[in-house]
């Protein structure tokens, strides 16, 4: 019976013209103060989500949008503020990983049983999408990519190194291979071969979990840590030899590390998809240093092929639902987001729905070709309620290995005692 009131009220509220029922939206991606309402004409993260909710704003009868820009290495912690405060934002967007942490503690609305009401069909999502905002029977939030790192990489720079074949460019297949092929560029260019956020976010815990899967190992089985072995030193010293022969920075931050790839200073950056359409429309510029952009599938150096991965999401907190038509409104603008999909791919992402994947608007964007593969090695570690505490110890003891020289046995040791202890709790 409550989801026939709540489809009346929506009704109501559209046929009417009531007043205004302002929706609050959280969400990290940075800042856009210009982004518009013209979803095709944005670029970027920032610009591209806030014109889709701009366009919500404006087009969506009886509903107000303010928007709540957080920054994305603090937004967590706002969030869970916020909640424990009583004023979490009607709207907010998550990562799937966190669904356990959230949804688990009852802090998030089941929005299943509602979805058909708001115009969202959820038949319409691939499998994955559908399972990354499935927990314990319920669907707690609306699936909105796949995200996943990739090599975004210099084609120039490839190139005087020889290492370019039938206009794609020759990844390494083993650490060995990764270190040569590093020291060829070096030789022939004096850049860097590889960059990456080690620094400063988890892009170098993404890095070491992608070469954890490639051998079969994850961080934690169950209720047990699996960090101090074979595959998890194998993961990091790929990595660490690039430093030792300074071919990679152990010091660059994101926003560094990012910039050492736009000024054509390294061959290799390590991010994700949603810097594809950004460094696409970077390399047009005269000005930029990177001129010829490819994206490609994170390469195989062990055993099997694998990438870390994550999804977002949009989520309504538990606590909405006591408003039945604030609830509603919210769920109006979660179909709308749903509706842009297509959009929202433009980034570089990956797209959820059904529908969209098979259209050509998607199919024929830029770069989409290149990292095909990227979907079938898509990994994440299981679902844990301390996913967030796990990442911030893999993250510390990973930059006390390439920032201070601490020793990988030793690293790795403390970093499997923390996380044992906090799968115990």
């Amino acid at each position: 019976m409550r989801h026939l009131i709540i489809g009346a009220a929506v009704a109501a509220t559209v046929v009417t013209g009531a007043t205004a029922q302002e929706v609050t939206l959280g969400r990290f991606f940075g800042a856009c103060e210009d982004a518009g309402t013209d979803t095709k004409a944005s670029v970027g993260e920032a610009c591209i989500i806030q014109s889709i909710i701009n366009a919500a704003d404006a087009e969506l009868d009886g509903i107000s949008i303010t928007t709540l820009p957080t920054d994305w290495g603090n937004y967590y912690d706002q969030i869970k503020a916020s909640y424990a405060g009583g004023t979490p934002p009607d709207v907010h967007v998550m990562h799937r990983h966190r669904i356990p942490e959230f949804a688990g503690l009852g802090a998030l609305a089941d929005i299943s049983g509602d979805l058909a009401a708001a115009g969202i069909d959820p038949a319409d999502w691939s499998e994955n999408a559908l399972a990354a905002v499935s927990f314990d029977g319920g669907i707690y939030g609306i699936p909105m990519d796949f995200h996943a790192n990739l090599w975004h990489v210099n084609m120039d720079l490839m190139e005087a190194a020889g290492l370019v074949e039938n206009g794609a460019p020759v990844l390494p297949s083993s650490p060995e291979e990764l270190r040569e092929h590093a020291q060829m560029v070096k030789d022939a260019t004096g850049q860097n071969y590889l960059a990456a956020d080690f620094a400063q976010f988890p892009i170098g815990v993404r890095l070491v979990l992608a070469l954890m899967w490639q051998q079969n190992a994850n961080i934690f089985d169950g209720d047990t840590a699996t960090l101090d072995n074979a595959a998890a030193a194998n993961a990091v010293t790929s990595i660490t030899q690039l430093f030792d022969a300074d071919l990679a920075n152990p010091q660059l931050n994101y926003a560094d590390s990012q910039q050492a790839f736009l000024n054509g200073e390294a061959a290799i950056l390590v991010n994700g998809t949603w810097v594809v359409d950004f460094y696409s429309a970077e390399a047009a510029k005269p000005e930029v240093g990177l001129d010829d952009y490819y994206v490609a599938d994170f390469p195989t150096l062990f055993d099997s092929g694998a990438t870390w991965a994550d999804s977002h999401m949009w989520a309504i907190p538990a606590s909405v639902q006591a408003d039945q038509e604030k609830y509603m409104a919210a769920l109006r603008v979660l179909a709308f987001i749903n509706d842009h999909n297509v959009d929202w791919a433009r980034t570089g992402h990956m797209a959820v729905r059904k529908s969209v994947i098979a259209s050509d608007e998607y199919t024929s964007l830029p770069h989409r070709d290149e990292y095909t593969g990227t979907a079938a090695i898509a990994r994440d570690t299981p679902p844990s309620e301390r996913y967030g505490a796990i990442q911030d110890v893999l993250n510390r003891e990973l930059q006390a290995i390439w920032l201070t020289g601490k020793p990988v046995d030793v690293a790795l040791s403390d970093a499997e005692a923390e996380v044992q202890d906090l799968l115990d709790r």
